[in-house]
């Protein structure tokens, strides 16, 4: 790769984020380029992305740092360990940013714990700007700031135009996780 390093931006309020991540990593993998996805929410439930991430090792290393959803469903954790969680996740992506050994960097849900107050702008503002010229950087989640918006080269908003749920139908595996 050459000095042609993008800042991707999937946000929105509809689903496919990650995914659409997931799916750049897939196409990636297919040129032999080497991916690290770090979570910064998701960590505590089993889901699928998961699983099928562990057979395209050694191409991808997925990092969960998170404890699971904030304040929703079945989170008993205190929001002092999701804050020292999400700032332990700045750190690692800022080494993993500056490694020098992957093409793409996903940043998952990141915009999501910015949202959330457990991390600040200004910490992601400083991981995109201290990227390498050639490093690809994907930050996914919806509620992505102004800031962020600003400085990416490419941002995607995924739309919700209709979801099951709301029709009382309940997330599928292979579907929703």
């Amino acid at each position: 790769m050459g000095k042609d390093g993008l800042v991707i931006v999937y946000t929105g309020n509809g689903k496919g984020k990650t995914t659409a991540a997931l799916g750049m990593a897939l196409r990636a993998i297919g040129y032999n380029h080497k991916i690290c996805m770090i979570q910064f929410i998701k960590g505590s439930w089993p889901y699928g992305e998961m699983e099928s991430a562990k057979r395209l090792k050694p191409e991808l290393e997925w990092v969960v740092s998170g404890k699971g959803f904030v304040g929703i469903i079945d989170d008993k954790s205190p929001r002092e360990d999701h804050e020292k969680i999400a700032k332990e996740a700045i750190q690692i992506s800022k080494e993993k940013i500056q490694s020098a050994k992957y093409d793409i960097v996903i940043l998952d849900e990141v915009n999501y714990a910015v949202n959330l107050g457990l991390v600040s702008i200004k910490d992601v503002l400083d991981l995109i700007n201290s990227k390498p010229a050639n490093l690809n950087l994907v930050l996914t989640g919806n509620h992505a700031k102004n800031e962020i918006i600003e400085v990416a080269d490419l941002v995607t908003e995924m739309k919700e135009i209709k979801h099951p749920f709301k029709s009382g139908i309940k997330a599928k595996k292979g579907i929703d996780f």
